[in-house]
C-alpha cells in the first residue's frame, strides 16, 4: 500500500516543542511543584490527590494517561509507549495500597519518568512508526479497570 495516512492523529513537527513544554508543565505540577523549604524534596499533586477517597487516584491516573496519549501523538514508538504506561501501571497499582500507596506516590515519578522517556526518544528515535489508538485505549483502559478494583477491594 502507499503512504497510508496514520492511523492516529499526528502532531505536526513545528508543533511538537509547544506539546513538549506542555507535558513537562504538566509532568512537573504532578510530580515536583512543591519542595520542601531547605530541602531538595519536592511532591506535586499526583500525591496529594491520591488522598481522595474513592477518584484521587483515577484522576492521577488520567492527568498521567493525558502526557501518554500526547507521547503517542507525537509518534512515540510502541515499546516507548509501552514503557510509559508500565510506569504508570506501576505508580496506580502501588498508589492504589491503602497507606503504603501514599508513601509510594510521593518517591514515585511516573510522569517525569515518562517525560524522559518521551524526551530520549525524540533525540533518537528508534522507531518511525505512529503509535497504534487502540494499544493506548487497551492498556490505559485496563489500567482503569484494575483501580477501581482495589478501590472496591478497599471498602
Amino acid at each position: 500500500m502507499p503512504d497510508s495516512p496514520p492511523r492516529f492523529p499526528m502532531i505536526e513537527p513545528d508543533a511538537k516543542a509547544p506539546t513538549l513544554k506542555r507535558l513537562r508543565q504538566l509532568s512537573r505540577l504532578l510530580d515536583n511543584v512543591i519542595t520542601i523549604p531547605g530541602t531538595k524534596i519536592g511532591f506535586g499533586l499526583d500525591p496529594i490527590l491520591g488522598f481522595i477517597p474513592i477518584g484521587g487516584d483515577f484522576l492521577g491516573i488520567m492527568f498521567s494517561s493525558y502526557i501518554i496519549l500526547e507521547a503517542a501523538r507525537l509518534g512515540v514508538s510502541r515499546a516507548t509507549l509501552g514503557k510509559m504506561v508500565l510506569n504508570v501501571i506501576i505508580d496506580g497499582l502501588v498508589g492504589a495500597v491503602p497507606v503504603l500507596g501514599d508513601f509510594f506516590d510521593f518517591a514515585w515519578r511516573a510522569n517525569t519518568n515518562n517525560i524522559k522517556l518521551l524526551e530520549e526518544y525524540l533525540k533518537f528515535p528508534s522507531e518511525q512508526k505512529s503509535a497504534d489508538r487502540w494499544f493506548i485505549f487497551a492498556v490505559t483502559g485496563f489500567k482503569w479497570i484494575v483501580n477501581c478494583h482495589c478501590h472496591l477491594q478497599q471498602r
